[in-house]
């Protein structure tokens, strides 16, 4: 310790003088470094997933309905022809959810043409035993948006009675509604399948797993287009 004399102590100009340690000048906070030991992760790797097509159909899930919304534009079917296996099977599997399905008709590629492979897309739907038409239609999901075209003071009660039918639907058959919606306006979607869901409704359930199972295909078919639709 540092002991300074009274006489010092005492004068003017140490009394004025500023205290060392209560300086006003900002105390500068160096940044931490990393070290080996890794305090500061690394950035993980992006991870590039096959594009996927749009959809437009209806499926249910929950008690709801919901038009599923385009995520992406085709890739083409120069493209598809090309992607490793399991980008491809991860691409069909965004078409129709079974994996035997998925498994077949990525097989088969190269296709020489999309016609080919809406045909072989048919063929493997066609041929889905009762479990994988179950696995296919469990991995119809519920969008988070609603039916376009839906508005008006009309559309709350709508998808009200909408939610209703589908809630009988899943009772009566234990399975979700879908539907393919090709070839409608917007505008036209919210009716065709209220529509559809209540007239559904009076089938047997052997004729409506045979007109859901159809529907499938249909919608399979039209997600499978539009894949092909864009690039060479």
């Amino acid at each position: 310790m540092v002991r300074i004399p009274a006489s010092v102590r005492s004068s003017p100009s140490f009394l004025q003088s500023p205290v060392p340690h209560l300086s006003n000048r900002p105390i500068r906070i160096r940044p931490r470094r990393p070290t080996l030991s890794g305090d500061i992760p690394a950035a993980r790797p992006t991870t590039l997933r096959p594009p996927q097509p749009p959809r437009r159909g209806i499926s249910s899930r929950g008690g709801g309905a919901a038009l599923p919304h385009p995520r992406t534009e085709g890739i083409g079917l120069l493209r598809f022809n090309t992607l490793p296996r399991e980008d491809a099977l991860a691409t069909l599997l965004s078409c129709c959810g079974s994996r035997r399905w998925a498994e077949r008709v990525a097989a088969h590629r190269p296709y020489p043409d999309p016609e080919s492979l809406l045909a072989a897309a048919d063929e493997a739907c066609y041929d889905l035993t009762a479990a994988e038409l179950d696995e296919a239609l469990a991995e119809e999901s519920l969008s988070p948006q609603p039916l376009v075209g839906a508005r008006g003071p009309g559309t709350l009660a709508a998808h009200t009675a909408l939610r209703a039918a589908h809630a009988e639907y899943e009772r009566r058959f234990r399975h979700v509604f879908v539907i393919c919606l090709d070839g409608y306006r917007d505008e036209e979607l919210l009716d065709q399948v209220l529509s559809g869901i209540r007239t559904r409704l009076g089938n047997e359930p052997d004729e409506e797993r045979a007109v859901a199972a159809d529907e499938l295909r249909r919608l399979t078919r039209g997600r499978l287009a539009r894949l092909t639709a864009s690039g060479p």
